[in-house]
Formats: structure tokens, C-alpha cells, sequence
């Protein structure tokens, strides 16, 4: 028992299911793009946050073959196997019922002992965190935390007043920026329907029907076929990859960013305005076939894992962004075993260009939208700086509450 009086247990003996899911008989061949049973898989476990995209779903007979991996409101889940490991979120109760796959762990505490977001939020402290990327990377080639090593997870638990009041303070600001992500999405949703309206149906403004024939189709008179290399300005060249080593060296506020999300804080930036990011090797493509993209603001860092362009001339970052949004990316990625799309086949694809005027009427009428869109997102940035850094303090008893 510690100074404090808060207890020290093994987290087997407050919890009563851990344990790892498993792939549906026929694999990905038996996944549906809607059904009545959702199947979580590490792509939708993040930090802090359950993510919808790409969920997959399965029927009722595949569901029932998984019902010792049946998911139930407030479990915590936990990714166990490859570069996603060790990250922590709870499932949203919309999408129950539920099941996960053989790469997420359901983590179910004994609730009259252990709150649930009080376990999530200890897991995601820092200090735990990097206890356990070092365990899943001892002793094999692919990064697996098992699920021995879980239950001997040892765990400083307060009384259950505090660990209600921690998990209520953590969980308002997380709650306030789960709220900031709904309005972009709508806020997104909103341009994505234009922009489809636009370059996609050719229902645009000054549109009167006459059509020209192109090596991409049929298209407005006025618009031709071109290259995506014509309508960005590409900034690889000003990217600097840094080891874990030099980042852990250079801890600070500007975000670090890879392929598909920032990977640390460091004290130093390259890049200072809007910028869209777009992997360039690993994470590249996501399960419809488009890209894996960042829309980001401010100033930053980023690695040689992850192309970063802006719009050129009349085609606006956002233009680039949603037009990326809509286009299959399949065909240009190489390599079989580490996904890549260079910067000779990204330059290659093949893309409708509008007429300047139309760019710039598109660009008057979303630019509100993107720019209420990095606003809430530069709140949703001080929220999370305020949240990690008194996520630790309030683990450790530091600040009492």
C-alpha cells in the first residue's frame, strides 16, 4: 500500500473477462458493409477514441460463432499485435451488439472495484503506455502484448470516489473533443456534398449540360484531363525523419506527424500553414481504396513516411483534399509486403481540371466551412495538451481531487 492508500493489484484479480477476439470463419470474404453485428479490429481502436472507419460488420451466424468475444457497454479495448499495439478507447454503445477480432482485447473490469474510464485513462498514461510498447516488442519479430501479460498488469488503485472523480474529469474534456469531431465531420460531410455535386455529378453553378468527350469520359466543355501533379505543390523535399531516440531527446508542443497520425510532440517545426498530408509508405490506403490523408494547420514536424502538398494556383489544400476523398488510389500503389505510393505515380494520377472560375466560386463558397473546421480543431488541440497533461498527474496522486 502506498503512502497515499491506494492499493496495488494485479489487474486479473479486478476484472472479469480479458481476453482477444477472432477472424469469422471465411475471413474478410464474409464481411459486410452493413449488417446487425459490427466486428471491431485494431483500425478502429485509437487513443482516447473508437473510430467508425472501415468498420466492418458480420451476420448473425458468424456474430454467433463469436459470442465469448461479445462486446458490452463500457469494456475497454485494447489493441495487442502489430504497429497499432497498446492503443486503448472504449467502443461506442451505438454500434453494440458487437464483436472483436483476434488483434483487440476486451478488457472487463469488476465495476464494484475497477471503473472502466478510470482503467482506460491509466492505461493510456504515458508512463504505463510506454511499459507496454516495451513488453510487446521482447521476445518476437511482430509487436504482441498476450494475454498473461495483461492480467499481470499491476495496477495503483485509489478508493472508488477517486477514480469516479479522475475518470469525470478526464472524460469532460475527451466528451468536449468527441463533440469537436462530430461538428468537422458534419462540417466535412457538408463540402463533400458539394464538391460531388460539383465535379463529380457536373451540377455546377453556370452548368448548362454541354459535354465534350475526354480520355477520362465525358466532361464539361471548358474542363480537360490532366495530371494531379498540375494542380499541387509538393514539399517532400523539406522532410526530416527523426528515430525515436532523437524525439524522446527533443520533447516539446509541435506535433510530429507520420503516415497516418502524429507520432510524438517535439520542439521544433518545419511546416507553418495548411497542409495536406498523404502517406507515402506503410499505412497508404484505407479499406475503400482511398488514401490515407491529414488535413492540418499550424506548425509541425513531419517524417519521410507521409507526402506533404498544398494546392496550386486556383486549386485550393481543401480542393486537393476532398478530390483525393473520392478517388480510387489502388492502382498506384507498389510493393507487396510495405504498401507505397511514390511520388512518380501520385504526380501520374489521372484527374478532371475544372475552369478557373468554377475553382475559384468552389473555393468562396467551402472556404468558410474548412476554416470553422481548423478553428474547432485548434480547440480540440488545447483540449487534448490540457487532458495529457493532467492525465499523469492525476494517476500518480500528484494532484489530489
Amino acid at each position: 500500500m502506498s503512502s497515499r492508500g491506494w492499493k496495488t493489484y494485479r489487474l486479473r484479480d479486478l476484472c472479469k473477462k480479458i481476453g482477444s477476439g477472432a477472424t469469422p470463419r471465411g475471413g474478410k470474404e464474409t464481411y459486410l458493409s452493413e449488417g446487425p453485428y459490427a466486428l471491431i479490429r485494431s483500425q478502429n481502436v485509437l487513443d482516447f477514441f473508437f473510430s467508425s472507419n472501415g468498420i466492418a460488420f458480420i451476420d448473425e451466424g458468424q456474430a454467433n460463432q463469436l459470442n465469448n468475444v461479445e462486446l458490452q457497454e463500457r469494456d475497454i479495448l485494447l489493441n495487442i499485435t502489430g504497429d497499432s499495439v497498446a492503443r486503448v478507447c472504449q467502443v461506442n454503445k451505438e454500434l453494440l451488439p458487437a464483436r472483436v477480432n483476434q488483434h483487440v482485447s476486451i478488457v472487463r473490469p469488476d465495476r464494484s472495484r475497477l471503473i472502466p474510464e478510470y482503467l482506460k485513462y491509466f492505461l493510456l498514461n504515458p508512463k504505463f503506455k510506454n511499459y507496454m510498447l516495451g513488453l510487446a516488442s521482447v521476445g518476437g519479430t511482430r509487436n504482441a502484448l498476450t494475454k498473461g501479460m495483461i492480467e499481470d498488469f499491476e495496477i495503483e488503485l485509489p478508493p472508488l470516489r477517486i477514480q469516479r472523480r479522475i475518470a469525470d474529469i478526464l472524460s469532460a474534456l475527451d466528451d468536449k473533443i468527441e463533440l469537436n469531431r462530430q461538428t468537422n465531420a458534419t462540417l466535412e460531410a457538408i463540402a463533400q456534398a458539394i464538391f460531388k455535386e460539383w465535379f463529380v455529378d457536373f451540377n455546377f453553378p453556370g452548368a448548362n449540360g454541354e459535354m465534350v468527350d475526354s480520355e477520362l469520359g465525358m466532361i464539361p466543355r471548358g474542363w480537360r484531363a490532366g495530371k494531379f501533379g498540375e494542380i499541387i505543390t509538393n514539399y517532400d523535399s523539406k522532410r526530416v525523419p527523426l528515430s525515436s531516440r532523437e524525439r524522446e531527446s527533443r520533447k516539446g508542443i509541435y506535433p510530429y506527424y507520420g503516415a497516418a497520425s502524429i507520432l510524438d510532440h517535439i520542439d521544433d517545426f518545419l511546416f507553418d500553414g495548411v497542409y495536406l498530408l498523404m502517406g507515402e509508405d506503410g499505412t497508404v490506403i484505407t479499406d475503400d481504396e482511398k488514401p490515407v490523408l491529414q488535413y492540418v494547420t499550424g506548425k509541425f514536424w513531419v517524417n519521410n513516411h507521409t507526402h506533404v502538398l498544398q494546392g496550386r494556383g486556383s486549386f485550393s489544400t481543401e480542393f486537393i483534399y476532398l478530390l483525393l476523398k473520392n478517388t480510387n488510389i489502388k492502382h498506384i500503389v507498389t510493393g507487396a509486403v510495405q504498401p507505397k505510393i511514390n511520388q512518380g505515380n501520385m504526380n501520374n494520377l489521372s484527374t478532371v481540371i475544372p475552369d478557373s472560375e468554377t475553382m475559384k466560386l468552389f473555393q468562396e463558397i467551402t472556404k468558410p466551412n474548412f476554416a470553422y473546421i481548423l478553428e474547432i480543431e485548434q480547440q480540440s488541440t488545447t483540449l487534448s495538451t490540457i487532458r495529457d497533461a493532467l492525465l499523469p498527474k492525476l494517476m500518480s496522486g500528484e494532484i489530489e481531487v
